[in-house]
């Protein structure tokens, strides 16, 4: 089994270094999404020198409705929950669970549509002092959207009677805003949405099948009234055999880190001395890859309340909930 992981991930290393060699590809630079997916996982390097323990799975989510969980943050209301999202194909729903993957209940998100929600974050908002929650309806796979599109709606305090609630029977959240964001460049296909903690400037990180992605960034305050303009900040490149094939992410709660990830590890992106005064210069520093452990189509990663372990599900059923921790940290 070892033998054959390594081949896959070779191979695909192999298709994605010698763009012009396939056939079947549509954009140029390596193999399609699809066969990068059914390739298998690659070799992951141990944790250990990059700071974190191994990758523990604490438990599997118990409501099976979550069936493609494709983004995960942790709530900012409820200490110690989690909320997440399916992938395409699901309604306008979040779903709250813990640690232990009991679920918290379902909402669903007012004024809100699913074409192709991809990440969840969480940030500030119009109300100073309430935390809102950011749903990135931003996939593309065909890159004919003009726009896309994030709702921001105000993180719902969840009370115990709300983990009775279903998909079937959910509450409902406030009206969320709706913020229609127009690339530079044309259209994108993404799955990565950040939100600086601070700021509320906005981040999507683009999902291709070139050596590199590109960071986009759209500056709070963020209108409702008006597309926003995303503006091009750098391109970006992990340690992978995945390469530009970014499929979530988060910023740490003080704003100083960054965690992206691609179907099978994490990168994290640290602060180094440059970057002390200007959050963007951190997306120059050399990302540091962290193991995840097994994940099937790993399209989740999140920093914990506290900033000091990292969470990721996996598209599964029944979903894993994955933490990895810092060294040092109980």
């Amino acid at each position: 089994m070892f033998i054959k992981t390594v081949f896959v991930g070779l191979c695909c290393l192999c298709a994605l270094s010698f763009a012009g060699c396939h056939s079947g590809f549509a954009t140029g630079g390596g193999p399609t999404v699809e066969e990068v997916r059914r390739s298998g996982p690659s070799p992951e390097p141990p944790n250990g020198e990059n700071g974190y323990e191994p990758p523990v799975v604490l438990a599997s989510l118990e409501d099976r409705a979550i069936d493609e969980s494709s983004g995960i943050v942790a709530s900012r209301r409820n200490p110690g929950l989690f909320w997440t999202h399916n992938d395409s194909g699901d309604g306008p729903f979040l779903y709250a669970f813990d640690r232990q993957g009991r679920g918290g209940g379902v909402w669903r998100v007012g004024g809100a549509s699913a074409r192709d929600w991809e990440d969840i974050a969480t940030g500030p908002g119009p109300q100073p002092g309430t935390p809102y929650l950011y749903v990135g309806d931003i996939g593309d796979n065909g890159r004919k959207r003009a726009e896309v599109v994030v709702y921001r709606v105000a993180e719902p305090l969840i009370a115990p009677e709300d983990a009775l609630t279903s998909k079937t029977n959910p509450r409902a959240t406030e009206t969320a805003d709706a913020l229609r964001l127009k690339y530079p460049d044309g259209s994108h296909d993404a799955e990565t949405l950040l939100i600086h903690p601070q700021t509320g400037d906005l981040y999507i990180v683009i999902k291709t099948t070139q050596q590199t992605s590109k960071v986009y960034r759209a500056r709070a305050p963020l209108s409702t009234s008006t597309t926003n303009a995303l503006e091009f900040v750098m391109d970006l490149r992990v340690p992978s055999v995945f390469a530009g094939l970014i499929t979530g992410g988060d910023i740490s709660p003080d704003g100083r880190r960054v965690v992206l990830c691609d179907y099978v590890s994490a990168y994290e992106l640290r602060p180094g001395d440059a970057n002390a005064g200007n959050f963007d210069d951190i997306w120059k520093q050399p990302p540091v890859t962290v193991a995840l452990g097994e994940r099937v189509t790993g399209e989740s990663v999140c920093y914990s309340l506290d900033g000091a372990s990292l969470l990721a599900t996996s598209e599964r059923t029944p979903t894993p909930l994955i933490e990895v921790k810092a060294k040092g940290k109980k």
